[in-house]
């Protein structure tokens, strides 16, 4: 099986995937095998969202979304068109999965196969209904694919390198138990966004989509500000509010009265609008409907300070401040190329 036909095969997922980018899901002609795999996915949804109560239909929805219009035929072949392919050695190659937003470890799945090699998943027991049955789909898509992805829920054995990512605490385990294996070990990330004041509504508007999609849970989500001396909240609560329906849902509401309690019983100094809450610290990592800021007196000494940061962070959104700062609203589409932890995975798996 060669680099085109792998490319073809995730191009036809990605087709079938446009089926569920909007809902009502849309049956569509001429897609391969989907009268067998249509209701079967839509079942597969609906068993998600059963299993997991962060996993709604919207955000499912949202990660479809994005994987559909990620895995066409110009975006596979602008992403690979800078890699050499001719002399993959096979490998089996394991990828421990996270669980944290739906589909979290698609893009080491992805990468993996279409870099010539066999895969190993263990996945998260959060997220275990979607990838297995897309994995189906691609294996009647292209036949050649049978035999080449296997999912465990067993101890890992029988492969030549991994992908694992977890928190820094399980990282310390991984790079214990994978020593003496070729491997890419995630650790803790977060993202944090940069404020001047001088913001307009809509931007401040497209910044609150990286702080609430998922729920705040996935590590492109803004957790932290980082705002000028002095600065006045009035305009960011403002642009947050439209997000008020979350307060709806029972497992994000749980989370921001227990820690509203825990901050006002510790006498914490916070800003809070009934669905979100803003407390001053310097960690990066904030529990759900808290985000955490840290006054800057400038640009100059902040970029100093995330410079030395750079490994406790996944993204740095801001209105153009920096060549490689997001722009607001985009932290949840980043580009096939866009590697998690800045980790060149398609060059680590030619590599192994």
């Amino acid at each position: 099986m060669n680099l085109p036909q792998r490319i073809d095969a995730f191009v036809k997922l990605g087709t079938f995937l446009s089926q569920f980018s909007v809902t009502p899901f849309e049956k569509k002609q001429d897609i391969l095998h989907n009268d067998l795999f249509f209701d079967g996915f839509k079942h597969q949804i609906k068993l998600a969202e059963e299993h997991n109560g962060w996993f709604t239909q919207e955000n499912i929805v949202y990660a479809l979304s994005g994987w559909s219009n990620l895995l066409t035929d110009s975006n596979i072949n602008q992403w690979l068109d800078n890699y050499n392919f001719k002399d993959v050695s096979q490998k089996n190659v394991a990828i421990i999965m996270a669980g944290n937003i739906p589909l979290v470890g698609f893009h080491d799945f992805i990468s993996v196969l279409l870099s010539g090699h066999n895969v190993v998943v263990k996945q998260s027991s959060n997220d275990k209904q979607l990838l297995p049955f897309l994995a189906k789909y691609l294996e009647y898509v292209a036949p050649e694919f049978k035999g080449r992805i296997t999912f465990t829920e067993e101890k890992l054995s029988n492969f030549d390198a991994v992908i694992a990512t977890g928190s820094d605490n399980t990282a310390r385990y991984f790079e214990y138990y994978f020593k003496g294996k070729p491997a890419v070990i995630r650790k803790n990330r977060n993202s944090v966004a940069i404020l001047t004041g001088n913001e307009t509504e809509d931007d401040l508007k497209n910044l609150s989509e990286d702080i609430f999609r998922y729920y705040g849970l996935g590590c492109r989500n803004v957790s932290k500000l980082f705002v000028p001396e002095n600065y006045n909240f009035d305009s960011f609560f403002k642009a947050m509010y439209h997000w008020h329906p979350i307060i709806d849902k029972a497992k994000y509401a749980n989370n921001y009265d227990y820690n509203k309690a825990v901050y006002l019983m510790s006498e914490f100094n916070m800003l809070e609008n009934g669905f979100l809450m803003l407390k001053e610290d310097e960690s990066y990592a904030s529990p759900i409907a808290t985000i955490f800021y840290e006054q800057y007196s400038s640009l100059e000494t902040l970029n100093k300070k995330l410079k030395t940061d750079t490994n406790k962070i996944q993204c740095v959104v801001s209105k153009g401040l920096n060549a490689n700062d997001i722009a607001f609203g985009q932290t949840q589409n980043p580009q096939l190329w866009d590697y998690a932890d800045s980790v060149d995975i398609i060059a680590f798996l030619l590599k192994i």
